[in-house]
């Protein structure tokens, strides 16, 4: 009985630590409760007249809402979920218009507080 006991928790552990490998390869997706998260910060401040578009993309290691404020333009946010980078930096960041890391977390409604600031800012 001690045998099988071990030999799961081997397979167990093996599993493990080749899962952070393979979610890169992996298509992430956004999840109902996330994806809620994020639109309700987008739909007030579309109604605030920041934004104007967006557009979603579910990549192999990443999945990305981007943040137009015209449909023509570059993204001016991107709200990346990296799954991979869960334990080290935190699986979410929001990224700027040229590529720059402007806050990373673990959680994203900490992280969509970034947004708090353009709400104030659209109301004065």
């Amino acid at each position: 009985m001690d045998d099988i006991l071990s030999h799961q928790r081997i397979n167990l552990i093996g599993a493990d630590s080749g899962s952070a490998g393979r979610s890169r390869d992996t298509t992430v997706y956004f999840v109902r409760i996330e994806l809620t998260q994020i639109l309700n910060i987008y739909g007030r401040l579309v109604a605030a007249g920041e934004w104007r578009d967006y557009a979603i993309d579910h990549l192999k290691g990443q999945a990305v809402f981007s943040i137009f404020r015209r449909a023509s333009e570059m993204p001016h946010y991107r709200i990346i979920k990296e799954p991979a980078l869960a334990n080290q930096q935190g699986a979410w960041k929001i990224s700027g218009a040229t590529g720059q890391t402007l806050k990373r977390g673990k959680q994203l409604d900490q992280l969509l507080r970034y947004f708090d600031r353009l709400m104030i800012k659209a109301v004065t």
